[in-house]
């Protein structure tokens, strides 16, 4: 049997055991094989890590540095990163099975790990200001200040990606973080925490990660009562557990949850680049991504030839191992998960959708693969339509008028992302004013960058990531009111 790899958990720049001395295998999922473990964190690990972020953010250097300070040491992050990033990358592709490595967006140039350079600058860029309040002798002013200890939640499908665009800007900000990834992929987080300190870059406290089970590890680290904040990226149930909780003591919560995103296609748009922008949109990382566009709404003049296609596209796809220079789709991330999408796919034939192309036919002895899959005509009512699959399923409906395309488009409880394709740049545009998601994309599709913010509408989310806008989710205001003549 391969030796697995144990992680500790990270609390106060040292690594601990978990007190109930419980571990949860990590299997790889492109041979379905255990390969590490890492702890089932209790409510006493929760405590110690929450305990460690506290005292350095009250007692410690970093809730006395001065936000220039913060600014060079994340400076320092991210050039770290950057130098370690094939590393990082290669335990995560253990952990989740991703193909295309991490590794390129972490270097140097890379948007992620830009996101540490482009925070640093921030750092010293949030300036209060005077409030010209109509009142004699007072002078009112205005400050932004760090939460404290915040939590962050990190989802499977991109764990080092997502812990990026939260930490950088939870640490910009001036806050201390207890990270929670999620029990499917923990490996390249503790990874990362034995790279900082070895580096020694942060003081011990700043950051600290528990892994374990939503109720075991999840629940008492947002129920905390030192935890001030939370951020969470992940589905939409999980997301609703977590705002309750947080909810008990009134703690403010970021969410980027789930979608069901749509594309619109009209019939004057370029078939070539909609086929391979849309393809893109949903098959590589076997649709394991929250703005995933899955909901295809072609105009009936040109469906059956987008159909035809968009399922070339697919069947060119090469399934397998994502070390194999060949793959462009690798295993979907974890077993449970893998069932699911499964599941999914046998339910949408069960109810006599038209199956263009079947992804089961990628279905291997071992490991956790599922091939592009393509349902024609699936009314924008059915289950398939509605509810989000997160793997590289797609459907398709038709249309004939607009106005028709923009409510079936917005018809969904989500509203994370959407697509537009057409050659009529002015009439996109109007339409994108009435769809109802928080990035639509025009002509393109998965386009990202560290300053432009993401999150959803609807059920799909509150509250942004990137951005300024991402960095302000994690400050406070503060007002000040002061006599400038007491009597």
């Amino acid at each position: 049997m391969p030796e697995v790899t144990r992680f500790p958990y990270f609390a106060d720049n040292q690594w601990h055991q978990p007190a109930g001395g419980q571990w949860i295998d990590s299997e790889n999922p492109a041979d379905g094989r255990v390969w590490a473990q890492v702890p089932d964190c209790g409510e006493a690990d929760v405590d110690r890590a929450v305990q460690a972020a506290k005292a350095a953010f009250y007692d410690g250097p970093w809730g006395r540095m001065l936000p220039a300070q913060r600014g060079r040491v994340l400076r320092q992050i991210g050039d770290l990163i950057s130098e370690r990033a094939d590393e990082l990358g290669d335990v995560e592709l253990h952990d989740n099975g991703r193909t295309g490595s991490i590794a390129p967006g972490l270097k140097e140039g890379g948007w992620q790990v830009d996101s540490w350079h482009y925070y640093a600058g921030l750092c010293d860029k949030f300036e209060g200001r005077v409030i010209p309040a109509e009142m004699p002798d007072m002078h009112n002013y205005m400050s932004w200040e760090p939460f404290g200890v915040v939590a962050l939640f990190l989802p499977w499908n991109a764990p080092i990606g997502t812990l990026i665009w939260k930490l950088s800007a939870a640490l910009a900000a001036g806050n201390t973080a207890v990270i929670k990834p999620s029990e499917h992929a923990s490996c390249s987080t503790l990874a990362l925490m034995q790279i900082l300190q070895n580096a020694e870059i942060l003081p011990p406290g700043v950051v600290n990660v528990v892994t374990g089970y939503g109720p075991t590890t999840g629940t008492p680290l947002v129920r905390h009562p030192d935890v001030r904040m939370v951020s969470f990226t992940g589905g939409t149930h999980g997301g609703r557990a977590v705002a309750a909780l947080a909810a008990e003591q009134v703690k403010p919560v970021v969410m980027e949850l789930g979608g069901k995103s749509p594309h619109i296609v009209r019939a004057d748009a370029n078939l070539d680049l909609a086929a391979r922008g849309i393809a893109n949109a949903i098959f590589p990382g076997g649709g394991q991504s929250c703005i995933a566009g899955s909901r295809l709404l072609i105009h009936a003049d040109i469906i059956e030839d987008f159909t035809q296609r968009l399922a070339a596209l697919g069947a060119r796809a090469v399934v397998g191992p994502p070390e194999d220079p060949a793959t462009t789709i690798g295993p979907l991330a974890n077993r449970p998960h893998y069932e699911g999408v499964l599941a999914k796919i046998d339910a949408a034939e069960a109810a006599g959708h038209r199956l263009v192309l079947d992804g089961r036919r990628a279905v291997r002895e071992r490991g956790y693969y599922v091939g592009p899959t393509l349902f024609a005509d699936v009314p924008n009512s059915a289950v398939l339509a509605q509810t989000e699959v997160f793997g590289p399923v797609a459907s398709t409906e038709a249309w004939t008028d607009d106005e028709d395309a923009i409510q079936r488009a917005n018809d969904t409880p989500y509203g994370l992302a959407a697509g537009i394709w057409t050659a009529d740049v002015a009439l996109a545009m109007r339409m994108v004013a009435r769809i109802e998601a928080g990035t639509v994309y025009i002509n393109t599709y998965f386009n990202a960058a560290t300053q432009s913010p993401v999150g959803g509408f609807k059920q799909s989310g509150y509250g942004r990531e990137n951005g300024i806008e991402g960095m302000r989710c994690f400050m406070q205001t503060r007002s000040v009111w002061l006599a400038t003549n007491p009597q």
